[in-house]
């Protein structure tokens, strides 16, 4: 019967219930787990580790795309998901199928044997165990949250680490600092491993080279070793192997060539990885990352609101805003309006100030089916303190009419949340 759970969710459901919280950042529940597995983390392709507070998604998703351009067999995992858990996990290019993660899932599950572990933890740890028994040439791996005590950092010896840009978010957990957030996101450099440094704050720089140093990672630094920048209609890679003339990634802003340089720059570590130039154009040309200034061009939303452009961007961080905000600063032909739903762990006042220029109205919307939604009211009072006519809307399909029936055809951005931009997702389909 359609909409009853599958046989992984199943699963995924009863996992849930394995520790009181959603997150306790700790390497010992998945240390003992995975020996109980026989340490499948240990018997992987080669790894290519990336943390950062923003970007690295669309880092991985682009060394995806250039290295299967170039006839690879590829692993990624990632999180969160936006529709479907099995959106994490891709065995050699494909999305994980339900039979098979629900016998994964099954299997941890029994070794686990009712023993306290969080949720992140025990699907890592299925992950792992399933990258282990299907042949690949990469592990393209995402730090869940920070880096040190991240679930994924219990690979010892990655082939590559990357780190994105470092900002204030998870302040809770990471620390209140950009340069403790950084501290915490460097614990993923490992002795021996070339370490690929995106654009950096300063304090988060410094913080990151001393790591390096103190571990024995050789940097490989943006601006330094490599540089990758817009040059007519495409870009610039520059490194001490390459320098390439590219196309654009096919993600779309201005940020997106950082994110893709430092792919490339990985690629680059890797001597190359086998990795031809007219393959890493083709990768370039076929990024895939939902969410991330996607523009939506067919669906329900998308026949509520014709003649309106709807893009949609999981982005809900003050760095993130500012992204946002590059970006609507090139859409100066049509009027622009938010809407905005997000969780109660952000500053929403911080990731709405540089949007506050470009946008003509904003609708809030309290995130359906969320355990932390920031609520409505909440939000249009962040909104209304940077400058910005906002109101409340009880769903994100009235949010939509309400805009749409307000006069000319104009572009509507709904930001804020992964969960919302999956929330969206689903009602799209």
């Amino acid at each position: 019967m359609s909409g009853e759970p599958s046989a992984a969710e199943l699963v995924l459901t009863r996992l849930g219930g394995l520790h009181p919280k959603k997150i306790d950042l700790s390497l010992g529940r998945i240390e003992r787990l995975l020996a109980a597995l026989g340490n499948p983390q240990d018997r992987l392709a080669p790894v290519i580790h990336v943390a950062g507070t923003n970007g690295k998604g669309s880092t991985v998703a682009t060394l995806r795309a250039c290295l299967e351009a170039a006839g690879y067999r590829v692993h990624v995992y990632t999180s969160p998901h936006l529709v479907r858990f099995h959106e994490r996990i891709r065995l050699a290019g494909q999305l994980i199928d339900d039979a098979a993660l629900a016998a994964i899932l099954e299997e941890v599950e029994r070794v686990n044997s009712g023993t306290e572990i969080t949720f992140f933890e025990i699907t890592t740890a299925a992950a792992f165990l399933a990258f282990s028994r299907v042949p690949a040439d990469f592990v393209l791996l995402e730090v869940g949250l920070g880096g040190r005590l991240d679930t994924t950092n219990v690979v010892r010896r990655p082939a590559v680490t990357a780190i994105t840009p470092v900002s204030l978010d998870h302040q809770a957990f990471l620390g209140p600092t950009v340069a403790a957030i950084a501290g915490e996101k460097a614990g993923i450099l490992k002795p021996g491993a070339p370490a690929v440094i995106g654009p950096q704050l300063g304090e988060a720089e410094a913080v990151i080279e001393a790591r390096a140093v103190a571990v024995g990672a050789p940097l490989y630094r943006w601006r330094q070793e490599w540089r990758c920048d817009a040059a007519g209609a495409g870009m610039r890679y520059e490194g001490r192997r390459w320098a390439l003339d590219l196309p654009l990634p096919s993600l779309p802003g201005a940020h997106q060539i950082a994110n893709a340089g430092a792919a490339i720059a990985c690629l680059e570590c890797l001597g190359g990885a086998g990795v031809k130039p007219p393959a890493l154009a083709d990768g370039l040309r076929h990024i895939e990352w939902p969410a991330r200034l996607q523009r939506l061009t067919q669906g329900p939303l998308v026949e509520m609101t014709p003649g309106w452009e709807l893009w949609l961007d999981g982005g809900h961080n003050p760095a993130a805003g500012e992204v946002l905000a590059a970006a609507a600063a090139c859409w100066r032909d049509r009027p622009l309006h938010l809407v905005v739903g997000m969780l109660n762990t952000k500053d929403a006042a911080g990731f709405l100030a540089p949007l506050a220029p470009f946008a003509r109205s904003l609708r809030a919307v309290t995130i359906p089916g969320e355990e932390n939604p920031l609520p409505a009211g909440a939000i249009v009072e962040a909104a209304r303190s940077a400058g910005i006519d906002a109101r409340a809307a009880a769903t994100t399909e009235l949010a939509l009419r309400d805009i749409a029936g307000g006069g000319d055809r104009g572009r509507i951005l709904i930001c804020g949340s992964l969960h919302f931009a999956g929330v969206v997702l689903t009602k799209n389909r």
